[in-house]
């Protein structure tokens, strides 16, 4: 029976995605750890590998199609003892509509009622098992063959590997997921039709959602409504910390430094000095952690994506110009790897090349905070009673207040002025 080839989890936030082009043809021969495809995910584009060896028999999803449901078949891969008389006896199952609001949940709750079939009962004793499952039991050393899987076919998917590590805790999974409360269970739909209707009517262009800006709207909208933000702002003299840039700039073509990397160390080095303030909130304790990634918010063309800087406190300038600047050209690229942009402890968010004087940004959960950083610019100042100029920049802290108190946010605004002002101290 042909392999369903299934639109696979490429982050843990993604539930749906774009197949953005198909790299092989109805018909080609494949390897186990071929690239197939390129999928647009809620970050990056992305290549997809097969795990199988056989032909492709069948295309199920063309290029270009957007919103495909994580585990959807995308396309059918044939064995090396089959024909294309084997695509006649596959049916697809019929699609199962998922509630908008909570499709992860539709589709825990409908998993058990699918026949459970042994995955190596299709026949010539081989094991059917989803791309994500066979990661998963690889990675928990699982025998697949032991496994009974729930899918279509008695495929293998996420959820049976999850039910073997966990056994015990996998029934009452429903139950807590169902009972768990709504971020907003009144508010309206946004169609297109009743925002221009809000709006008066008036002519417009659409522009398409795609993944990205999908995830990017619903954790914005749960980082808003489930963390308590509160902001600190302080003014920071950086005339010595331009000139220090100069000068090191001058002296070698091996890198490039700029305001942003000299942000980034001071903003490492503060949380390293106030450590309280490099936290994150958990419902079972205040996560202190014990290293420094700080995550940069990168402008892309549909979006937004926060390569990570790890271990920034303990990397000098040049390492950090010369890591920031290949991160950002492979973002902008969409050739990140998953574990280059998703995790981090603190992030910084810079608009100052815009020209933007200050602005509190949104806090990147889980993380307990995200500095945001204004455009240096002159302003006159009172230095020992007489008044001169001075160029400044506005920095403002975002706090999430469960974690990192007003305190604690203080201390390390004036631990990140002290180095700012002070750069030399950055260099020891």
């Amino acid at each position: 029976m042909p392999i369903e080839i299934l639109m696979p989890a490429l982050s843990p936030t993604m539930t749906e995605g774009n197949l953005a082009k198909w790299l092989k043809k109805e018909g080609d021969q494949v390897r186990s750890g071929d690239v197939l495809a390129e999928i647009e995910t809620d970050k990056a584009t992305m290549e997809v590998e097969a795990v199988d060896d056989g032909k492709i028999g069948k295309i199920l999803v063309p290029e270009g199609a957007q919103g495909i449901k994580v585990n959807e078949p995308i396309a059918l891969l044939l064995g090396e003892d089959e024909d294309d008389s084997a695509l006649e006896e596959f049916a697809e199952p019929a699609p199962q509509p998922a509630p908008v609001a909570q499709p992860s949940v539709e589709r825990v709750q409908s998993a058990p009622s699918a026949p459970v079939v042994p995955a190596t009962e299709r026949g010539n004793g081989r094991i059917f098992a989803s791309p994500l499952a066979r990661r998963m039991a690889q990675q928990a050393g699982l025998d697949l063959g032991a496994i009974r899987g729930s899918g279509p076919q008695g495929r293998i998917v996420k959820s049976d590997i999850e039910a073997a590590l966990l056994p015990d805790r996998v029934a009452p999974a429903p139950a807590r997921a169902a009972a768990a409360p709504q971020l907003a269970p009144a508010a309206p739909v946004l169609s297109k039709e009743r925002v221009a209707a809000l709006a008066g009517n008036p002519p417009y262009t659409e522009r398409p959602l795609n993944a990205m800006r999908r995830v990017i709207a619903r954790r914005l909208t749960e980082s808003k409504q489930t963390v308590p933000h509160f902001y600190l702002t302080i003014d920071c003299e950086i005339d010595a910390l331009l000139k220090i840039r100069t000068e090191l700039n001058a002296k070698s073509d091996a890198y490039r430094i700029s305001v942003n990397d000299l942000v980034i160390r001071a903003a490492a080095l503060a949380l390293r000095q106030v450590p309280a303030a490099n936290a994150s909130w958990s419902d079972d304790a205040i996560l202190v952690w014990d290293r420094v990634d700080i995550a940069v918010a990168v402008a892309l063309d549909d979006g937004l994506i926060t390569p990570i800087v790890k271990a920034a406190d303990r990397k000098g300038l040049a390492a950090i110009a010369n890591e920031t600047k290949d991160l950002v050209d492979r973002a902008r690229a969409g050739k990140l790897k998953l574990e280059e942009f998703q995790g981090g402890t603190f992030s910084v968010s810079n608009l100052g090349m815009y020209g933007v004087r200050d602005f509190a940004a949104v806090i990147n959960t889980p993380h307990g905070g995200i500095l945001a950083v204004g455009a240096g610019e002159q302003r006159p100042v009172v230095k020992n009673g007489a008044l001169t100029v001075a160029t400044v920049m506005s920095c403002t802290l975002s706090c999430d207040h469960r974690a990192v108190d007003g305190a604690v946010g203080a201390q390390f605004l004036a631990a990140f002025k002290k180095l700012v002002e002070d750069p030399l101290t950055m260099l020891l």
